[in-house]
């Protein structure tokens, strides 16, 4: 029997997750990636276990048969940064990543202290070809 995902969308608020980060301008940065991550999937925001704001979501199957469900564009307010979820398939164009602005970047997550660091279009496309090789690789 497979373990099943810690992480799985569920009924908490959104609204409440959001409003309880002590930081102002955390808030305000959150709140404008939930509208800017809402305008490129088409979908409203959703929590994801108690952290995770996600947009849409995909079944993957690994070739291990590991399978689950995931957000298909997704960030989480963490203690030092904002985590931006990307895709896992396709990581961000190093071009891409040199306009942005300052941030660090994972496998699959990048980090941002705050929005006035970074290029909101290019972080936003950035979101947009991630979630677009995420569908192109898990289509429904």
């Amino acid at each position: 029997m497979a373990a099943e995902n810690k992480t799985r969308a569920n009924g908490a608020s959104v609204r409440d997750y959001l409003a309880a980060i002590p930081d102002a301008g955390r808030r305000q940065d959150c709140d404008t990636i939930v509208a800017m991550m809402s305008r490129v999937t088409g979908a409203p925001p959703v929590m994801w276990g108690d952290s995770i704001v996600g947009f849409d979501s995909y079944h993957y199957r690994y070739a291990s048969g590991r399978e689950g469900d995931a957000p298909l564009a997704g960030f989480s307010s963490r203690k030092g940064d904002i985590s931006i979820y990307l895709s896992c398939e396709l990581p961000p164009t190093d071009a891409l990543r040199q306009r942005l602005g300052k941030h660090k970047m994972g496998k699959a997550c990048l980090y941002l202290r705050r929005l006035d660091d970074v290029d909101l279009t290019v972080l936003e496309q950035l979101v947009a070809e991630a979630a677009a090789a995420t569908r192109a690789h898990y289509p429904a």
